[in-house]
């Protein structure tokens, strides 16, 4: 098996058996968390006539938002089961969703003959992807934006890991959300700090905007508090 292969199944399997309940997926946050602070800094940089591509978009609620402040959103995520999950919880058809792989090249050269230049918006993607996949990756988003686009990227920080294993040593172990991640193989915080802004560098981008932030996550430390993981985003165009 390939590693993309392992990855992407790691992933159909994780939302084989995510319910369609809101928030259970560990990072499923409502967008007042997610996607609305994250267009406020998109914003100022991008033309919001253009449409509007989630990476990764999972259930879809992040794009369902984005959705009623773009023209056309598509959600697109690696596993099928992810994008059936989001078709069912968009029964307006506010947004558009389909399965695509990142490093497909072909497959993303197609869409982008389809959509033209369009924003893109990609919430912790990069960091969990395996090595060999940053890159591309990357470069995908580069494709997509065109020369009009303007892409939102944040991925989690290394300092994300000491968070996660001090979760995982909870009281009775690893609360259930975190422990379905680790379950399925999915590795949270894996990309150093320092190889994300290369990669988008190497991919042809140029950093508009950068800076640090946290990603809620719909977990709870003991105490009741929201756990949020540490984390650094980036408004980014074509160089």
């Amino acid at each position: 098996m390939s590693v993309s292969e392992r990855y992407r199944q790691a992933w159909e399997s994780y939302w084989r058996e995510t319910s369609d309940v809101p928030g259970d997926a560990i990072w499923d946050v409502d967008p007042s968390l997610g996607a609305a602070p994250h267009l406020d800094l998109l914003a100022p940089h991008a033309d919001t006539s253009l449409p509007i591509v989630d990476l990764g978009c999972g259930s879809g609620t992040q794009t369902r938002y984005l959705a009623a402040r773009f023209g056309r959103t598509l959600g697109v995520d690696l596993s099928q089961a992810a994008v059936e999950h989001a078709r069912r919880a968009d029964s307006a058809g506010a947004a558009e969703y389909r399965r695509l792989s990142l490093t497909d090249t072909a497959a993303v050269a197609d869409l982008t003959r389809r959509l033209g230049d369009a924003n893109v918006y990609m919430r912790a993607v990069i960091h969990q992807s395996d090595a060999a996949d940053r890159r591309p990756v990357a470069e995908a988003v580069a494709t997509l934006l065109g020369r009009r686009g303007r892409g939102f990227v944040a991925e989690l920080t290394e300092e994300s890991k000491a968070v996660l294993a001090k979760l995982a040593a909870s009281p009775g172990g690893p609360p259930p959300k975190l422990r379905r991640v680790l379950d399925h193989g999915l590795r949270p915080a894996d990309a150093p700090d320092k190889e994300v802004p290369e990669v988008l560098a190497e991919a042809g981008l140029e950093i508009l905007a950068d800076g640090p932030t946290a990603l809620a996550q719909t977990e709870q430390w003991p105490d009741g508090s929201r756990v949020e993981l540490p984390a650094r985003w980036f408004v980014v165009s074509r160089a």
